[in-house]
């Protein structure tokens, strides 16, 4: 591995063209094959987990599997609602919804309690995961009824058309975000180099590896289904580690050219530049890649779907790095040879003399530096001490996953569904009992569910009381049979229980008038579970019970995410000391870079609860708490950020290791590889921060979790750990700092310089 970057480096440089041409091939023909075979969509049953899961296989296999329904509400436009033009207008919405392929069944309507609300339930074909791609043909009709029905507000909703508008809305958000972050990349770009062309490259190779890693994720969803969040990730890191890598190695290229003095051709400077930056860009992606593979021990389509998309565009962009990059610099360099007589002409024309080359670190990070240099073991102890108070609010973590009731309201389905609960409040949330037994036992089992259906009902957490359901059905039975234009009052939370055909699974419908995310709600699944249960259906021999519904798919997914947590957090621990032993030889150097990581991820999970989980920022960040954060943002944070803070301790030790091996002492080693690369990684890290604080500006919390929490951790690796804390470290240490390796009893030199234009023989 030591010698591949530098002959792959070799080869582009020599045959430029072609290796430009065959990268964007590469682009081109990933998306094309990605086109062709489309995207393998995680079904419903990819995400079963826990009982919640069990429950959902068992009603799945008799054929009483949850189906996508939708919601129309009719209500006056002003004043009291007139039932006759509201039946008129229902009658309306059930002819043209009855037409629709896409749908199964119509109910009859329902009129609330007030009498102001009329409300058409729409039942759709297919599984529940495609309602959001069925429902548009809903909505149009429903739109259509309204335009015909102008005296009447005539509005959808239900779980098809919040995803639908949930969708709708990640993809105007995260449209926001590259607004945000490619014009401050490119201004930061412009900083670093001083050049269009140059702060160009960088830009050029993340969006296509961003490409070819989205066309590579398509075909890979035919092994592993898409979760729908891959693309999501690719654009998040592909653009953050895409420039990231690149900048490292243009950083180096501009070093060696400087050092040349015009000695060396464009070969030459980028196969130097190969040598030293190319090796540490592999040692960082495959850091990154065995980092985030962590995450498929989690045995969730969510994450594993991450972890792909992860894995695939950190692969895309160091294989950019190593192969058309190099031919670019020579490209570029090519040219700026041919111009550099010219201009040096005209400056001296000017009257000006040669620019002298910039220093390695300003006043800013000189500043930054100087209490490690000065004074390591204060240094040391006040930075830890304050990334250890930083992470103190994490203790009092809270995990929530998020249900659509915490989305945001700038939805319009979103805004419907909260008329809809509030004139509805058994519809917030259902539970669903599902019972396997044999068929002999299905009658004892359909009144042992009744009798637990009773029981839920007298308990308050429950929607209503026995004798309010059976006076409601007593006076429909009394009014005759309904139809869509003579509408009647109706509950809508009565226990019906549903028996397959073979009589062996049935299936209980429990309603709570609480939202899902609600202590209420998450006390009567409880209540459920270990109460009303066992007392009825769990005591009949024989017969397998579990519990599904919106609030047991969240609390069961949480709860394996917590038994995963310590499977995941204990491989990633060890990954990334093994890792970082194999890349610099040295036990003290990898468990240096694990307690590295464990402040930054600690640290930023502490702000991410301190802003997060109360309500202070509320107003600041334009969020409204959940009280608690998104159960899958911490596992995935810390993968991520292990990883990414690897990208930094891979080339800032790096550098020290190259100057240890130059000859210079340790201190010496330390302070010249840190002032080395000091600007560089805080230039990566702004375009890091950049590209995660622009997710800040999302609407759904929990992507605004994840964007806060990389940024902040971003900023605080590249600010205190690199700067701070790691110089303190390793000036304290001094060799001891790479044991078992010995110190070098030689001096490595650079390549002799080559004539101009030619390429020098490194490695």
């Amino acid at each position: 591995m030591r010698h591949l970057p530098v002959r792959m480096a070799r080869w582009s440089a020599r045959h430029a063209g072609r290796a430009i041409a065959g990268w964007f091939a590469f682009v081109v023909l990933c998306l094309v094959a990605g086109i062709a075979l489309g995207t393998n969509e995680a079904t419903t049953k990819d995400f079963w987990v826990g009982e919640a899961g069990r429950a959902e296989a068992t009603a799945t296999e008799g054929g009483l599997e949850r189906s996508p329904t939708e919601r129309i509400m009719i209500r006056a436009r002003s004043g009291k609602l007139d039932m006759a033009a509201a039946g008129a207008a229902a009658q309306d919405v059930t002819e043209r919804m009855r037409d629709l392929p896409e749908v199964e069944s119509v109910a009859v309507p329902v009129r609330s309690k007030d009498g102001e609300v009329l409300l058409v339930s729409v039942v759709l074909n297919g599984p529940e995961l495609k309602g959001k791609k069925n429902v548009v043909p809903l909505l149009q009709q429903t739109a259509a009824v309204g335009a015909d029905h102008p005296d009447l507000v005539v509005e959808e909703t239900g779980s098809p058309a919040i995803s639908k508008g949930v969708n709708d809305q990640r993809d105007e958000d995260l449209a926001l975000s590259e607004r945000i972050s490619l014009p401050v990349t490119v201004i930061t770009l412009l900083i670093v180099f001083g050049s269009v062309i140059m702060a160009g490259v960088p830009l050029l190779l993340a969006l296509s590896s961003i490409a070819a890693a989205i066309g590579l994720s398509m075909v890979a969803s035919h092994v592993m289904p898409d979760a729908g969040v891959g693309t999501n990730l690719i654009l998040l890191i592909g653009l953050a580690v895409g420039v990231d890598y690149t900048l490292f190695y243009l950083k180096r290229e501009r070093e060696e050219r400087a050092r040349a003095g015009g000695r060396l051709g464009p070969e030459a400077l980028v196969e130097l530049a190969a040598a030293t930056a190319g090796r540490a860009i592999v040692i960082s992606g495959l850091a990154v890649i065995v980092s985030t593979a962590t995450l498929y021990l989690a045995t969730d389509v969510i994450f594993s779907s991450l972890a792909t998309g992860t894995i695939l565009v950190v692969a895309v962009a160091v294989a950019s790095s190593l192969t058309v990059l190099p031919a670019l610099l020579v490209v570029i360099g090519r040219r700026a040879d041919r111009l550099a007589p010219r201009r040096a002409a005209r400056r001296a024309g000017r009257g000006k003399p040669a620019r002298a080359g910039k220093p390695e670190t300003g006043r800013v990070f000189g500043a930054l530096l100087r209490p490690a240099r000065t004074r390591p073991a204060l240094t040391l102890c006040l930075s830890v001490l304050v990334m250890l108070g930083l992470t103190v609010p994490a203790l009092g973590l809270k995990l929530i996953d998020p249900g659509k009731d915490t989305f945001s309201r700038d939805i319009p389905a979103m805004r419907v569904y909260d008329r809809l609960t509030g004139t509805f409040p058994e519809l917030f949330v259902t539970h669903e009992v599902v019972t396997r037994s044999t068929p002999e036992q299905a009658a004892q089992v359909k009144r042992a569910l009744e009798d637990l259906g009773r029981r839920a009902q007298a308990d308050p957490l429950f929607a209503r009381a026995p004798k309010e359901a059976e006076s409601t059905k007593d006076a429909q039975d009394a009014k005759g049979p309904e139809n869509p234009a003579n509408p009647r009052t109706r509950a809508l939370s009565e226990p019906t229980v549903r028996t397959s055909a073979d009589g062996r699974i049935s299936v209980l419908e429990l309603s709570v008038p609480h939202p899902a995310p609600s202590a209420e709600a998450i006390e009567s699944l409880t209540r459920l579970r270990q109460d009303h249960i066992p007392a009825t259906v769990g005591r009949l021999s024989g017969v397998e019970t579990a519990v599904s519904g919106d609030v047991a798919r969240g609390r069961d997914y949480v709860s394996h995410e917590s038994d995963k947590l310590p499977l995941v957090l204990g491989f990633l621990l060890l990954m990334t000391f093994l890792m970082t032993v194999w890349a610099f030889r040295s036990v003290v150097l990898g468990a240096i870079g694990v307690v590295l990581n464990l402040l930054s991820a600690g640290a930023s999970l502490g702000l991410l609860v301190l802003v997060f989980q109360g309500t202070w920022a509320e107003g600041l960040l334009a969020f409204d708490s959940l009280g608690a954060i998104a159960s899958r943002v911490p596992l995935f944070l810390v993968v991520i950020l292990f990883g990414l803070s690897m990208d930094y301790q891979v080339f800032v030790v790096s550098r020290i290791q190259e100057a240890r091996q130059s000859g210079m002492s340790a201190r010496e080693a330390v302070l010249e590889g840190i002032n080395r690369s000091a600007k560089v990684v805080t230039s990566a890290a702004i375009v890091m921060v950049t590209v995660f604080g622009a997710f800040v500006a999302l609407h759904l919390t929990e992507m605004k979790q994840m964007g806060f929490c990389l940024a902040v951790a971003v900023l605080l690796d590249a600010v205190v750990i690199r700067l701070m804390v790691l110089p303190s470290v390793l000036l304290l240490l001094g060799e001891r700092a790479w044991w078992p390796a010995r110190r070098p009893g030689r001096t490595v030199r650079a390549p002799e310089p080559a004539a101009a234009g030619s390429p020098a023989e490194v490695g």
